[in-house]
């Protein structure tokens, strides 16, 4: 079975710096926050072109502390997509405000800015864009927008390390941007992880302490915070993989142009192109209304996918007080249903790749005959 995704095989490529990194931090006897973490936040926020990185114990605290930094409260809207992982929304009820929906661009399947300023009210504080599959979004629409109506503009980079527009990274478009170092993304921790980039001096300087119980000072609780912290181990682990992180970055960026080419033509949807480094490709998904069957078909010929996300967060239980029904944001609607993930990850070798090409193709071939 070609997997979906093999920590296993990236373990293995970075085993023994990894293996050092661990150890020597597990004898230095500082586990939480410390020097490996000040270290990683330096160099990350070099690597995103940022002043600041904060790093935190998980990608949805990240977003927490951002909103909650920017001000953002109770009576507050906030504007962001249904087409994410539900923790981008979770996060902005955590800070007390409510989350307003604006519908996804069908060819990039970000927002869409051309919708974005009829959703703006008198009580919009913050829009928080979402790079979809590591794909960044229209940001230059998005930021000129939010600036007309001075509003906070806080990037769900959660997907999208090593995406470039330009010299400017994920993450520095904005106020803040905020990344998730969950395993299986771009850049991965050994568990659970997180970060926040900004330039803006107030903004770090409030989310370091909110992530640490709101202390100035040990015992001296000057805001009501969190124990959000990093732990030592997770620093020195990211510090060793962000050294990779472009090779791995360059690498998925071959493996996708390497499916363009293998399924042009071929009627499924390819992600729309993009710029030379705009897009990391944390996920790399096709469309087809034969999601479903083409799905099984790939598992019985040994090829694992994904759903990325099959239902939008609008149309989640969980979520059904802010008011949103089907047939409301019809594109990320039609995303949800389409969208089929394919293996990604740096050690997919060429012929793997040929073989998830040639097994989609057979079944996009096998259900349009069914349907016949």
């Amino acid at each position: 079975m070609i997997p979906l995704m093999d920590m296993a095989a990236q373990y293995r490529s970075v085993a023994a710096p990894l293996e050092a990194a661990v150890l020597s931090t597990l004898r230095s006897g500082r586990y939480a926050l410390g020097p490996e973490v000040e270290a990683f936040e330096r160099e990350f926020a070099a690597y995103c072109g940022a002043k600041h990185a904060v790093a935190v114990n998980t990608g949805t605290s990240a977003l927490h502390l951002a909103l909650l930094a920017a001000g953002i409260g109770p009576g507050d809207e906030v504007i962001t997509t249904p087409a994410t992982f539900v923790a981008t929304v979770a996060a902005i009820l955590y800070a007390g405000a409510t989350a307003v929906f604006v519908d996804i661009d069908p060819e990039r399947w970000t927002l869409d800015p051309s919708k974005l300023e009829a959703a703006v009210s008198p009580r919009t504080r913050a829009i928080v864009p979402v790079h979809l599959h590591g794909r960044l979004a229209d940001m230059a629409a998005i930021v000129a927008i939010a600036r007309r109506h001075g509003l906070k503009v806080i990037e769900d980079a959660a997907q999208a390390h090593g995406a470039f527009r330009g010299e400017v990274g994920a993450g520095s478009f904005g106020d803040a941007g905020c990344f998730s170092f969950y395993p299986g993304k771009n850049l991965g921790a050994c568990g659970e992880g997180g970060a926040i980039t900004t330039d803006d001096d107030a903004i770090a300087e409030t989310m370091r302490r909110l992530r640490d119980w709101g202390q100035d000072g040990r015992y001296n609780h000057v805001l009501e915070g969190f124990n959000y912290r990093m732990d030592a181990v997770q620093g020195a682990a990211l510090r060793v993989k962000l050294q990779r992180l472009q090779s791995w970055t360059d690498t998925r960026r071959s493996i996708a142009a390497r499916y363009h080419a293998l399924l042009d033509g071929s009627g499924i949807g390819l992600p729309a192109p993009s710029g030379p480094a705009d897009h990391s490709y944390h996920v790399f998904a096709v469309r087809t209304p034969a999601r479903d069957r083409i799905r099984a078909l790939m598992t019985i010929a040994g090829v694992e996918t994904g759903l990325h996300y099959p239902r939008p967060v609008h149309l989640q239980p969980a979520y059904a007080a802010l008011g949103y029904g089907r047939g409301d944001l019809p594109e990320a609607e039609a995303l949800a249903s389409e969208t089929l993930s394919l293996p990604m990850f740096p050690e997919l070798s060429d012929a793997q790749v040929q073989q998830v090409a040639e097994s989609l193709l057979h079944a996009l071939d096998v259900s349009r005959r069914e349907a016949a």
